[in-house]
């Protein structure tokens, strides 16, 4: 019997989203890629840190999410920045969109990562913007963690 070849994994976090929003709901979903942006998605050239989420009619998309062109790639190259279709259920678009009609919401993209099935899927979350005094309470509980891990490892 022929063992399935274990592939790579690859994940980009936004870390920037933890930060910057209190993060909820969160939701898995395909995205629609043309051309070598899967290839380019494998070889690491990803930056999640300006992307959110929106409604174009009934659709739902991401923008701002960076695949760098591949350097393998000809004439046929993709746009890096250019807009995404994300693939949801109805019944889970419904939730996003009467989420997003609070005041002070938005969807963005926190982890983007290949699926065993071989396509790439991006989770985002329905997030709300932190104040400044709340970044720093969660800088001050980041460094109480380092501090609490650095004693242990000491002992």
């Amino acid at each position: 019997m022929a063992q399935k070849k274990q592939q790579p994994q690859v994940q980009f976090k936004n870390r920037k989203a933890e930060f910057e929003y209190f993060l909820s709901t969160k939701f898995t979903a395909g995205i629609v890629l043309v051309g070598t942006e899967i290839k380019a998605i494998r070889t690491g050239k990803v930056n999640l840190t300006d992307s959110y989420c929106l409604f174009i009619g009934d659709e739902f998309w991401v923008r701002g999410l960076h695949i760098s062109e591949y350097k393998a790639g000809s004439y046929n190259n993709h746009e890096p920045k250019r807009d995404r279709k994300l693939l949801l259920t109805k019944r889970e678009l419904r939730k996003i969109r009467s989420k997003l009609n609070e005041k002070g919401t938005t969807v963005i993209p926190t982890l983007l990562y290949i699926a065993e099935s071989g396509y790439a899927k991006l989770e985002i979350a329905i997030a709300r913007g932190k104040k400044m005094y709340d970044k720093r309470e969660t800088l001050k509980e980041k460094e109480a963690r380092r501090s609490m891990a650095y004693r242990e490892e000491k002992a």
